[in-house]
């Protein structure tokens, strides 16, 4: 049924100066959890690759901490990402709070003793948990769904410091196909005041300007659509190899204290024979020698894809994000002498299509190439990017994704 503008439901000036007051004070708030979440997250990486050899034998007993933390905690904090979307759903109606410290501790574990993962879902956890608390004492039609996705993309900002690409992220993330614009304009403050709070508190943001002169002709057209179907393969293969190693670990040890601790063992021993930690943590150091001239080898990015996977099939907490970025950088580093184009921008074309190729998302990726690499980029980023998403299989690394039908 087709609706005339005038008999579309919205929410009145009253409501909507009040949601905008609320998310400045939700965005400071997430800004601040953000920043210690993040700098003591880069402090623990850091003393990890200084003690390597001393810490990743501990992995697997580690892993039973985690597991015992959340086995005692609330149930519902055991889904991680999917209870977010459980909550946009409306299948659940509240996040514990336990998640915040819950979540925060075992991701700093698991980095801290070598686990290769990301902490953008860590990031977008709390995010959503503090913000949607707020729907407890205002209510109003769809304010759960309202503040689950400003908190979403208000996480996604104050970790990454990218705030139109985290409101695009919050927009696009829930359901694939249709945007959730009703919350944008608090969603943009939440994520711009979160993104400006996290910086005001020493959190790095990672950027880096791509500097390229090329000519948008047929060729150049084609060279770009074979690059975003190759990074969309490897996006579709990340999440599809994801869930796969998640069934499989079930399958083998289906008690997950036997699951974590020989996984663990296992994963510790493999990370000390792979380059000596190279694949362990979040993958910046692939990032850093991707866009630096450092050494990048051929292998790189499918040790990073397989180790990441591995990592969270057998229950170790973090994001995947951060580790996509290093596999499509250090994908894109190995293709650009094969096409023939500038290595800094086919990696930075691989570090957001990769991503957004894995969580089924268009338009965030894109603004995080503007963001980190330049908006002069953004003609030839939307480009792989199209070619990327289209591939798109219903793989994701967000099982808990809807799809809309058309």
């Amino acid at each position: 049924m087709i609706r005339k503008l005038k008999d579309n439901q919205d929410y009145s000036l009253d409501l909507l100066a009040k949601l905008v007051g609320l998310s400045i004070l939700i965005g400071l708030l997430i800004g601040c959890v953000d920043a210690i979440f993040g700098r003591v997250l880069l402090a623990l990486s850091d003393f990890r690759v200084a003690n390597f050899n001393y810490l990743i034998p501990f992995l697997g007993l580690v892993g039973l901490l985690i597991v015992y933390l959340y086995q005692k905690a609330d149930s519902r904090a055991a889904k991680g990402m999917g209870l977010m979307f459980a909550v946009g759903r409306g299948e659940e109606d509240e996040i514990p709070l336990v998640l915040l410290p819950l979540v925060t501790v075992s991701t700093w574990a698991t980095h801290l003793f070598g686990g290769s993962a990301g902490r953008e879902g860590v990031a977008v956890q709390l995010g959503a948990t503090i913000s949607h608390a707020f729907s407890r004492f205002i209510s109003f039609e769809n304010s759960s769904r309202l503040f689950l996705v400003i908190g979403m993309a208000a996480g996604f900002a104050g970790l990454f410091q990218t705030p139109l690409a985290a409101v695009f992220f919050g927009l696009e993330i829930l359901v694939l196909g249709k945007l959730q614009l009703v919350a944008l304009l608090p969603m943009t403050v939440a994520s711009f005041v979160a993104s400006t709070t996290s910086h005001f508190l020493g959190l790095e943001k990672f950027s880096h300007f791509v500097d390229v002169s090329l000519n948008l002709d047929i060729f150049l057209f084609f060279k770009l659509a074979l690059l975003g179907i190759i990074f969309g393969l490897v996006g579709n293969a990340f999440a599809a190899f994801l869930a796969f190693s998640k069934e499989k670990a079930k399958e083998v040890f289906a008690n997950p204290y036997y699951r974590i601790l020989f996984g663990g063992i296992f994963l510790s021993l493999l990370f000390l024979m792979f380059f000596n930690g190279r694949y362990s943590g979040l993958g910046t150091n692939l990032i850093a020698a991707s866009f630096s001239g450092g050494d990048i080898h051929i292998y790189d990015w499918l040790l990073k894809l397989i180790f990441t996977a591995a990592t969270l099939a057998i229950g170790f907490q973090g994001g995947e994000v951060t580790p996509l970025f290093a596999i499509g950088a250090s994908l894109g580093v190995v293709l650009a002498k094969i096409f023939g184009l500038p290595v800094e921008f086919v990696a930075a074309a691989g570090y957001i299509s990769v991503f957004g190729s894995a969580t089924n998302t268009l338009l965030a990726p894109i603004f995080i190439g503007g963001e980190v690499f330049g908006f002069a980029n953004l003609p030839y980023f939307t480009l792989v990017m199209i070619f990327a998403y289209s591939l798109n299989r219903r793989n994701s690394i967000y099982t808990g994704q809807e799809v809309l039908s058309f």
